[in-house]
């Protein structure tokens, strides 16, 4: 019981760490939330930062993700467990413990804990997020379309109950994050990627 409780805090203490924020002032910005849409994730980094910096982001938010669910994997954690390790992260980004609880929108985390999690739902989310992102220029609109993708297709595949049950909270949590993104989607005044 203690061994996975401290695999879960782990998981949520490494998905607190932001890479937008320190990869935004090894470029020279300040403070990334006082820039662009004030978010501290890859889109913003891109637009405010540059390229390079918004990949550097993406990478590692991704890989914070990715080596939450690993560790548990090794560490011999159960199903359940491991499912709650990848969720602790996801919300460790979005509600950091270093940063006031003010965090990312998950999408770039969520993704790096759904490649160990749930490979090929997480294929197919990736397959729709580029196809949304590259014909629509929402980057919103195509996280929560991918968001939803995984849970249908881990669902439909009879994934593990525990990983599928942790890719629909994770979606949940996106689209909540996305609110505002789906309000001006509708009014017509949502921010193109390019």
């Amino acid at each position: 019981m203690v061994a996975s409780v401290a695999v879960v805090a782990m998981a949520y203490l490494l998905g607190s760490f932001s890479f937008g924020l320190s990869v935004a002032r090894w470029y020279g910005q300040a403070n990334l939330r006082e820039s662009g849409s004030g978010n501290i994730g890859a889109t913003n980094v891109a637009r405010t930062v540059g390229r390079r910096p918004a990949l550097l982001t993406l990478l590692g938010d991704s890989a914070k993700g990715c080596l939450a669910v690993l560790l548990a994997q090794w560490w011999g954690a159960s199903l359940i467990v491991t499912a709650l390790a990848a969720l602790a992260a996801v919300i460790g980004h979005m509600f950091p413990l270093y940063y006031r609880f003010q965090g990312g929108k998950g999408v770039a985390t969520s993704l790096g804990v759904m490649v160990p999690l749930l490979p090929w739902p997480t294929l197919g989310a990736v397959v729709v997020w580029t196809a949304v992102t590259l014909l629509l220029r929402y980057v919103s609109a195509a996280s929560m379309l991918a968001a939803l993708v995984v849970p249908l297709l881990a669902f439909l595949r009879g994934d593990p109950p525990p990983f599928v049950m942790a890719a629909c909270a994770v979606a949940l949590l996106i689209l909540g994050a996305h609110r505002g993104n789906l309000q001006r989607l509708m009014q017509g005044t949502e921010s193109r990627l390019w």
